[in-house]
């Protein structure tokens, strides 16, 4: 009903009345429906005269709102063209992540940036504020925003305060928005505890980002009456549970969605098996259990506890690959050569019984030859060796293909029993990690390719060009360090293989990910197949992990349909108008889980360098600002070395070449150099870590392993340190392929 809609005002040709409109339709009902559900999305917009339009009519562009601290922000367009800049008198009441219409002016910024302008708030992300509250007379108090992209406080009259004390941390739900001259209103709806108190940290994130953390009343019904599969069941699959299955994942994992076995066939060949927890046999489409997943859009992953996409009965049992145990599976059987080539695949409803539950660590270690481990594993150890051989058989055919494989500092935060970081290292990619990343790789793909070459409906995984513009900014700044970017016009998956590959191993190394994966667009789900950039791949989707992603679950339905003969035109015409609404919400989900896990993690590390007031690091400049530079540590803890205490000169932030430039001795300070770094200050608020540069004896700055200490020799470079830039920060964490 949604396309026909669109379809009648684009013949149409200019805006409608909804009376109008609704003379097309003879349901009138289920065109209203329609009607508000593409009002409430964006997909239209109603003019000021009232009627109905569709964006082309009107000019404007469709998008979300990216807010900085300071007021001004950035309008992210829908369709995936370049970002704009919105001064801050052009934010018209709109606040971070609200989805508008905006207007594109013939303003740039001072930076060359083109300008936009809000004309029309389509949907409010935040009906509810997180923050601290402050109160300093009877009158009423404030809301602090946890949310610093949030730059204004919410005023509280003292009749809906709730009871709250000031230094506490507070749910408020916003009465009235802001619109360019009244500030921000609510009123106190909970109280979390304290803001120093153990717990309220976390708790606070997960109100923040709005994270569902119970089950209605109907899933929890569904998940209890959920039962093991009988033998009954069983009789109608194809039974594997004679193969030798594995499980690999963390020590600490119970939601096990992935198990894995192979076998060497008789002519060299081998068969590769990778078996999914069949989630779809207990989550009904449609039923309150799929509701609350598709709201969830994945589980969240906070450190501390685990926000699943559905309820513990369901993720951490029945659905869960646990060891002895049988369970229901939708398994693809790869048969690969020794090239890596797939040569023959199939994929059908099995039983599997895993055998061994393993731990990423312990299979590293015996990977590496632990005799106790290998003594103990005996069983599986000739199957695990064979699985590394197919590994890096696979990797060499993905990295000759130009894949990308972006080698990036993520981080293992260990916790105390009262929530406390203990300690905060860079996290380890052994063995194990990348035979289970090879083998979900190729099934991934391998699905995804099956659905497209049936002409299938499916939700695919898609990673698209980067823009040119961020291509000409990388290379820029890649130029900086010794490597070139070649054929920016044409930029191929290869160009930036063989960049990294040229880094690996350099002081730079991680700088160069970073700074190369920023300059890429995010993957996203998509209902068209667009092939995916990163991973030089023309079919990708995500189907090996239902438990804990929506979209997974989406495929395996597909999968399903298709086995049992269901998959017809007419259900495919269904699943096509379904797909593009899912696809985005999915996303988005995505999105905000991958924000508050973030920020959790950056909350830790805050709290864990609050410990180490005075510690010395050696560091390395991750990202160049007017402010000062930015500076990450071995562990992934990045922290700010704030120019004020640059003291030996005055320095100024020459943005092309990523560097703060001394005015007066032509010192350099460049994206890519080894510093050595005193910790002096952290804030759990706003998460900010603060350093300084350890001083030598002589009185200068300690710089650790610098190619080159520039002079002022020349005009061009005496010029830049006369010039004031805008923040370059380009410190990127890795997203999912």
């Amino acid at each position: 009903m949604e396309i026909r809609i669109i379809d009648a005002l684009r013949r149409a040709g200019k805006p409608m009345s909804a009376d109008m409109l609704m003379m097309e339709f003879e349901d009138k009902d289920s065109a209203a429906v329609a009607l508000q559900r593409l009002l409430a999305e964006g997909r239209l917009l109603l003019t000021r005269k009232r009627k109905l339009a569709l964006p082309e009519q009107a000019g404007l562009v469709y998008g979300r709102v990216q807010a900085h601290a300071r007021g001004f922000g950035f309008f992210i367009p829908e369709d995936g063209s370049s970002d704009l800049f919105l001064p801050a008198d052009a934010m018209h009441g709109a606040m971070h992540g609200d989805k508008v219409w905006a207007r594109v002016t013939d303003q740039v910024s001072k930076n060359g940036t083109p300008e936009a302008e809000i004309v029309l708030i389509a949907v409010r992300a935040h009906q509810r504020i997180v923050g601290t509250f402050d109160s300093e007379n009877h009158a009423g108090g404030f809301v602090v925003p946890d949310e610093t992209r949030i730059p204004m406080d919410m005023f509280i009259k003292d009749t809906d305060m709730h009871g709250a004390k000031p230094g506490d941390k507070v749910v408020a739900e916003i009465v009235q928005y802001p619109d360019g001259r009244r500030p921000i209103t609510g009123k106190i709806t909970e109280v979390l505890g304290r803001k120093d108190q153990a717990g309220t940290d976390i708790l606070s994130i997960v109100r923040r980002f709005d994270l569902p953390e119970k089950f209605s009343k109907g899933a929890l019904r569904l998940a209890k009456a959920v039962k093991e599969p009988g033998e009954d069941i069983i009789a109608q699959r194809e039974d594997l549970r004679g193969w030798t299955v594995i499980t690999i994942d963390g020590a600490d994992a119970k939601d096990l969605d992935d198990a894995i076995s192979l076998k060497r066939l008789s002519d060299g060949n081998y068969l590769l098996g990778v078996h999914i927890a069949d989630v779809s046999s207990y989550v009904a489409e449609g039923s309150a259990l799929d509701k609350d997943a598709y709201e969830r859009g994945t589980s969240v992953y906070l450190l501390d506890r685990v926000l699943p996409m559905l309820p513990q009965e369901l993720s951490n049992g029945v659905c869960s690959l646990n060891e002895k145990q049988n369970k229901l599976t939708l398994s693809c059987i790869m048969q690969v050569d020794k090239s890596g080539k797939i040569v023959d695949h199939r994929i059908a409803e099995t039983v599997i019984n895993s055998c061994r539950r393993m731990v990423y660590d312990e299979v590293n270690s015996m990977l590496e030859g632990d005799k106790e481990l290998c003594d103990k594993y005996a069983d599986v150890l000739p199957m695990l060796l064979e699985m590394k051989e197919l590994m890096k058989i696979l990797n060499s055919k993905r990295m000759k293909r130009g894949s990308i494989d972006f080698d990036l500092d993520e981080a293992r935060i260990t916790l105390d029993e009262t929530g406390q970081p203990v300690d905060v290292a860079r996290a380890e990619r052994g063995a194990s990690h990348r035979i289970i990343e090879e083998f979900m790789l190729a099934a991934n793909e391998t699905v995804a390719q099956h659905l497209y070459k049936l002409c299938k409906p499916c939700m695919y995984r898609v990673h698209e060009k980067p823009d040119r513009e961020k291509l000409s900014e990388l290379n820029v700044f890649l130029q900086t360090l010794g490597y070139g970017l070649r054929g920016v016009n044409d930029v191929q998956p290869r160009t930036f293989q063989k960049i990294l590959l040229a880094a690996k191993g350099t002081k730079e190394e991680v700088i160069v990910n970073r700074v190369t994966l920023r300059s890429m667009k995010k993957a996203r789900y998509c209902e068209a197949n667009l092939g995916h950039f990163g991973l030089a791949a023309e079919h990708y989707c995500h189907f090996t992990s239902p438990i804990r992603r929506y979209p997974d679950l989406v495929v395996h339905r597909l999968l399903k349909e298709l086995i049992h003969g269901s998959l017809d035109d007419r259900r495919a015409a269904e699943w096509n108008e379904l797909l593009p609404k899912m696809a985005a919400h999915c996303s988005d989900r995505e999105k905000v889980a991958q924000e508050a896990e973030r920020a959790v993690d950056e909350l830790k590390k805050c709290e864990y360098m609050s410990k180490r007031i005075g510690d010395e690091f050696n560091a390395l400049i991750s990202g160049v600002a007017q402010f000062g530079f930015f500076a990450a540590l071995d562990n992934t803890v990045e922290g700010m070395v704030r120019i004020a205490s640059l003291d030996d000169d005055y320095y100024v932030c020459d943005e092309k070449n990523y560097r703060l430039v001394g005015r007066r001795t032509g010192r350099v300070f460049r994206l890519g150099d080894e510093v050595r770094v005193k910790v002096v200050g952290t804030d759990t608020e706003s998460l900010n870590v603060d350093f300084e540069l350890v001083k030598e004896k002589g009185g200068e700055s300690f710089i650790v392993g610098r190619k080159r200490i520039e002079k002022p020799n020349n005009k061009s470079q005496k010029a830049a340190g006369k010039k004031q830039g805008r923040s370059v920060h380009k410190a990127a964490k890795g997203r999912g392929y």
